[in-house]
């Protein structure tokens, strides 16, 4: 993508209104515009960003096995007095009529939904296990939203339901969540910890959140650090291995984890010293398991081997998907601007052209521009007429992983520079060595 032709209306200065590192940046890179309290347009960069995330979402949605289909916005309230949560579930559900005078909801979530979908076409327990989710976006009327797209009335999440036939089964869909979260952060270059937490309107026995650290955070933690180095890096994982999962999950949460809802004081001073922490954490997820609450409220059964007919057992999933651009944020920048990780980059490597008309210079550019995109890389090539300082600043604001800066004294070498946005650290190469240098890097994140 040139710049000239794409739409990046950045800001110099930091708006008055925002109020967190996020907030700011996602405002100053020309990514999101408010349009009312807690309601964002996403504009390109944030665009592709949230897009990119949703994508690696749903690869490992379906990498676990789980199946995906769209619910949509708009929920009839019969459903929801069914279950009994239509009058109890709080000034945030968003209330309104049809022109008929039907009373509908923008639905806060879909328990009540998936669950009128599956009693609909699912009765034997041949059909199980069986887990469906969706990516749609969600409307909670916050009384006071604020912190950009960390707590807005209007985000975009993933929800999925389990359904299974005895608690087993459904503990394993938890186990399996839980494991294809934690892949799902480690790719967006994310340390999310799983934490027992309380289940709130939605119910439920077992239930995890799972946090990323920062001191913006909502929720006051505890936890034991060590937690913060655990990885599945490379791990093979076999979602149908219940063992494994279960050990896999176990590592995860052995270690000291809560929120300040869960707490527990005794278990804490168990932990040496060195290793107790206290912070602040953003919450990015959340798994429960609820066993039969909602099918045994809306009739949704199977009948048994022994031709029994018994409610199914659920659990529902969620990723806060649009959240997530502002926690990575929040984890990831510096005072120049934000440092994507390489997994949800809105473009992989920034082309800065320090003098724009030079035909050498001019040339050099274009032939790595279609270098990198021959290769599946596409680059954001600064080719505004530009001081190099505002073209180094929007790079550095936008804050792509990787920038290759060319000009005529390092042209005259046969070199271009590449500078990692982390680190700062340069080196100057080949074209040709920093197009393999990239597709090598970007390689292990595809």
């Amino acid at each position: 993508m040139r710049l000239t032709r794409y739409f990046l209306p950045v800001l110099k200065e930091n708006p008055a209104e925002a109020q967190i590192v996020s907030h700011r940046y996602m405002l100053r890179a020309g990514m999101i515009k408010q349009q009312a309290a807690g309601i964002y347009s996403w504009l390109p960069l944030g665009y592709r960003v949230l897009r990119r995330i949703e994508e690696i979402v749903h690869e490992e949605q379906v990498r676990a096995g789980h199946i995906p289909l769209l619910m949509p916005t708009l929920q009839p309230a019969d459903l929801w007095r069914e279950s009994g949560r239509y009058d109890a579930y709080g000034p945030e559900m968003l209330r309104l009529k049809d022109r008929h005078e039907r009373e509908m909801l923008y639905g806060p979530t879909n328990e009540e939904m998936i669950t009128d979908i599956f009693r609909a076409h699912v009765s034997s327990y041949k059909d199980l296990p069986l887990t469906l989710y969706h990516i749609q976006w969600k409307f909670r009327d916050e009384m006071r939203p604020r912190f950009g797209v960390m707590r807005g009335r209007e985000f975009l999440m993933k929800d999925g339901y389990n359904f299974d036939i005895d608690r087993d089964a459904a503990l394993h869909a938890y186990n399996r969540h839980m494991v294809s979260y934690l892949r799902t952060y480690e790719r967006m270059g994310l340390t999310a910890i799983p934490m027992r937490a309380a289940s709130g309107p939605i119910g439920g026995d077992d239930t995890h959140e799972f946090l990323v650290l920062a001191q913006t955070g909502e929720s006051e933690v505890f936890y034991d650090d060590r937690v913060t180095a655990l990885k599945l890096g490379d791990r093979q994982i076999d979602y149908d291995d219940r063992a494994q999962v279960a050990e896999v999950c176990r590592e995860f949460t052995t270690l000291y984890a809560r929120t300040d809802e869960t707490h527990d004081p005794a278990l804490f001073d168990q932990i040496p010293e060195a290793h107790r922490k206290v912070g602040r954490g953003i919450e990015v997820g959340q798994i429960f398991y609820f066993g039969t609450k909602y099918s045994a409220a809306l009739g949704a059964t199977v009948v048994t081997a022994s031709g029994e007919k018994v409610p199914v057992e659920m659990g529902s999933h969620g990723i806060g998907v649009s959240r997530l651009l502002g926690a990575i944020i929040e984890a990831s920048h510096d005072d120049r601007g934000i440092i994507w990780p390489e997994g949800v980059t809105p473009f992989p490597v920034g082309i800065v052209n320090l003098k724009q008309g030079d035909g050498a210079a001019d040339a050099a550019c274009e032939r790595l521009y279609g270098m990198l995109k021959a290769q599946g890389l596409e680059p954001l090539y600064d080719d505004r007429d530009e001081r190099a300082g505002a073209k180094f600043a929007t790079m550095d604001l936008i804050g792509l992983p990787w920038r290759l800066t060319v000009g005529p004294r390092g042209l005259a070498a046969g070199k271009v520079e590449l500078t990692c946005r982390r680190s700062g650290a340069s080196e100057e190469m080949s074209p040709e060595a920093a197009v393999d240098r990239l597709t090598e890097i970007y390689a292990a994140h595809r």
